[in-house]
C-alpha cells in the first residue's frame, strides 16, 4: 500500500497532524479499544556516513527495530542512498537519519526526499543528523540547525520545556543524562517548537545560552523531528530515551500518540482522597492524602482493551500499592503496581505494570499499604 493510500485511509486527523505539532490535552479521555493502537506504518532508517562514523549506529538500529516490533511499525535499515527515489520513499511514513554525517545524497536523491517530505512524509534526525548536508539549504531548514561543536561526553541536566508532546510527556520537568551535547550554529527556536533544552550551568562547554536540544516543526505538508541526543551506545538502552525515540518516530510518521496522560486529581468519584498542591506536579496538584483502603474513580476513562498502566508518583510516607480495577472500587482486578518510597513528596518517579483481562468499564484505582499517608499520584496513562 502506498503512503498516499495510507494517508487517505487515515482521513482528516492524519492530515491535520501533517500541518502542525500535535498537542496533548491535560485531561485526555481514554479511547475505545479500537483506537488505542496506532495504525501500522513503515519507517526507513538511513545511517550513511561521509564523515565521522558513530559506533552507536548498530545500537540505534536495533533499538528502533525493537520499538517497531513492540509498537506495530516496520523498520527497514539502509546505508544505500539509492533508496531515495520517489517510488521507494512512497512506501514509508517516516525516514530516520540516524547519525548520518557529511554529504550523503546526490542532487536527484535530494529532490526526491524534499518532494517526499513536502508532500506529507516525515523526517526524524538523530544526533549527527545535524552534521549532515551542509551545502543543501533545504536540509538545513528541515533539520532546524546545523552542528557547530561539542564538548566531551558528560552528565548534564536537561529541561523538559513541553510535556504536551508524545516524545516528552513521560519526562519530568528536569532530566539528568550523559551524552555528547552539541552546540549549534544557530538557535532554532524562532522556527521550531522547542521540546527540550540544556541547562548549560550543569556542564562544561555549552556556548549557546538558550540551548535547545530536541524540537519539531511542520515542513510543507510533512513533519520534522530532531533530537541532539544519541551519541552513546548506552543511550539506546535507556528507557526514557527509547520512549523519546518512539514519540519522535510516531510524530514524524503522523501517527496517533496514544491516550494523553490523565491528571489523577481529575477523579469523578473517590473515597478518602483529596487534591494536594505540589510545585513539581503536572498542573501543580496531585491526588493526595491517600491512606490504606482509599480509592478514586474515573468515569471518563474506559478500561476496554487496556494492556498497560503507568503512573507518576511520589512518596514521603509509607509507599504501598495501586490496584487497577474496572467498573467499581471492588470490580475485576486488572493489575497491580508497587509504589516505592521516593524520599519526599516532591520526588516523583514513574511506575508501570501490565494489565490482563481488561473488559469495558470505568477505571477505578484502589490504594493499599501500611499505616498513615501512603503516596501521591500526579498523573497516569492507560494504554
Amino acid at each position: 500500500m502506498t503512503t498516499l493510500m495510507r494517508r487517505l485511509r487515515r482521513g482528516p486527523a492524519f492530515l491535520a497532524m501533517a500541518l502542525t505539532c500535535a498537542l496533548l490535552t491535560p485531561f485526555g479521555q481514554a479511547q475505545a479499544a479500537a483506537d488505542r493502537q496506532a495504525a501500522p506504518f513503515d519507517v526507513l532508517v538511513f545511517s550513511k556516513t561521509a564523515g565521522f562514523r558513530h559506533d552507536a549506529i548498530p545500537a540505534g538500529i536495533s533499538a528502533l527495530q525493537s520499538l517497531g516490533q513492540q509498537n506495530d511499525f516496520t523498520v527497514t535499515a539502509t546505508e544505500d542512498a539509492a533508496a531515495f527515489t520517489t517510488a521507494n520513499l512512497s512506501g514509508y511514513e517516516a525516514v530516520v537519519f540516524l547519525n548520518t554525517t557529511g554529504d550523503v545524497l546526490d542532487a536527484s536523491q535530494q529532490t526526491a526526499f524534499q518532494s517526499y517530505v513536502d508532500s506529507g512524509g516525515g523526517y526524524f534526525g538523530v544526533h549527527a543528523a545535524a552534521d549532515t548536508e551542509y551545502d543543501w539549504p533545504y536540509y538545513g531548514q528541515l533539520v532546524g540547525a546545523y552542528f557547530q561543536s561539542h564538548p566531551a561526553i558528560q552528565q548534564a541536566t536537561v529541561k523538559n520545556e513541553d510535556r504536551g508532546h508524545p516524545a516528552t510527556a513521560h519526562l519530568d520537568a528536569t532530566w539528568t543524562r550523559t551524552d555528547e551535547l552539541y552546540n549549534y550554529r544557530t538557535n532554532p527556536r524562532p522556527n521550531v517548537r522547542v521540546l527540550i533544552t540544556l541547562d548549560e550551568s550543569t556542564y562544561s562547554g555549552g556556548n549557546m545560552g538558550d540551548h535547545p536540544i530536541t524540537w519539531c516543526h511542520p515542513q510543507g505538508a510533512g513533519r520534522s523531528f530532531y533530537t541532539g541526543f544519541g551519541h552513546t551506545i548506552a543511550s539506546y538502552s535507556e528507557p526514557a530515551f527509547r520512549t523519546l525515540l518512539l514519540g519522535g518516530v510516531r510524530y514524524a510518521a503522523g501517527e496517533p500518540a496514544g491516550p494523553a496522560p490523565v491528571e489523577a486529581e481529575a477523579f469523578t468519584s473517590q473515597f478518602g482522597t483529596q487534591r494536594a498542591a505540589h510545585a513539581a506536579a503536572s498542573g501543580g496538584q496531585t491526588l493526595g492524602h491517600i491512606d490504606n483502603g482509599d480509592w478514586a474513580g474515573y468515569s471518563q476513562v474506559n478500561t476496554a482493551g487496556a494492556t498497560n498502566f503507568s503512573a507518576r508518583i511520589s512518596s514521603g510516607g509509607a509507599g504501598g500499592r495501586i490496584d487497577v480495577r474496572a467498573g467499581s472500587a471492588t470490580g475485576p482486578l486488572l493489575g497491580s503496581v508497587a509504589v516505592p518510597v521516593t524520599g519526599g513528596w516532591e520526588n516523583f518517579q514513574t511506575v508501570s505494570t501490565t494489565l490482563t483481562g481488561a473488559t469495558g468499564g470505568a477505571l477505578f484505582l484502589t490504594f493499599t499499604g501500611g499505616a498513615g499517608a501512603l503516596f501521591d499520584v500526579d498523573q497516569f496513562t492507560l494504554r
